[in-house]
């Protein structure tokens, strides 16, 4: 059995458990490192190259929103009226939906003090001021078609302009400058985040490094003990035979018959 299992009689000096371990910890930091990395990478896009895009056609979402509302006010029938404005609902939803999914990411603030959730509280509240002040526009218009008299009508229609304009107008502005300043945190916290990314691979490099250095100057230090491994690997000796006495011969040979060869000297 010991001769099937031979790293059974092994036995590590503490010099090679030190090695073996400087080895592993080497190896635990670039793995640990390199999934930090990886989770960085897959959040920025995820969150951030995502999120970017998800802002910019917010911005073109509320722009067609407000363009609808403006093209209602120059409706000439209720039947105009009723299929331009059929899609607001659905406009607004998909502005609603794309601000919470950004709201329920995972926010951070920059070291220059940008705060995401702050600025996506502040987009969700300007688009809640322009949205009532674009349904009262609507309230208004819809009451043009219900009135007694044209005269009415006519003045329904110049409140609802006068809405659009000087209400809803300024906040659809409110929304923008909000919008701009979420997209420069999202590239500001992008931005830490890259350089964080870029700082754990130098100095997981640094480690690599000075580990590896010091594993080689370690195994130079503390070299094999002699023999200690050729002992176990070399055959021992084959045990010397033993060298029995030559007998004498069981008769005498005469001396004149004997075989000159056999005669002693």
């Amino acid at each position: 059995m010991t001769s099937r299992l031979p790293f059974l009689r092994l036995r590590p000096t503490w010099s090679q458990v030190l090695i073996s371990l400087l080895i592993a910890g080497l190896g635990w930091l670039g793995a640990h490192a390199l999934s930090r990395v990886d989770q960085d990478l897959r959040i920025m896009y995820t969150e951030y190259t995502l999120a970017a895009t998800d802002l910019a056609h917010i911005s073109a979402d509320v722009i067609r929103f407000r363009t609808t509302v403006i093209r209602s006010l120059e409706a000439s029938s209720k039947k105009d009226f009723d299929r331009i404005t059929a899609s607001l609902p659905d406009q607004r939803a998909r502005i609603q939906h794309a601000v919470d999914r950004y709201a329920s990411a995972s926010l951070r603030v920059s070291r220059s003090g940008r705060s995401e959730p702050q600025d996506i509280k502040a987009v969700q509240e300007s688009l809640d001021a322009y949205f009532a002040a674009a349904s009262r526009t609507m309230l208004l218009m819809s009451q043009v078609w219900n009135a007694p008299s044209p005269h009415e009508a006519a003045d329904l229609r110049t409140k609802a302009e006068l809405q659009a304009a000087d209400n809803a107008g300024p906040k659809l502005v409110q929304v923008s400058l909000a919008l701009d300043r979420l997209l420069e945190t999202v590239a500001d916290v992008a931005k830490d985040m890259r350089d964080e990314g870029t700082r754990t691979i130098r100095q997981t490099s640094t480690s690599l490094i000075v580990g590896s250095v010091l594993i080689a100057f370690l195994n130079l230090l503390f070299p094999r003990r002699p023999g200690s491994a050729d002992r176990s690997e070399e055959t021992p000796p084959a045990p010397a035979l033993p060298t029995e006495p030559r007998e004498a011969p069981p008769f005498d040979i005469p001396v004149e018959n004997a075989d000159p060869l056999l005669r002693r000297e």
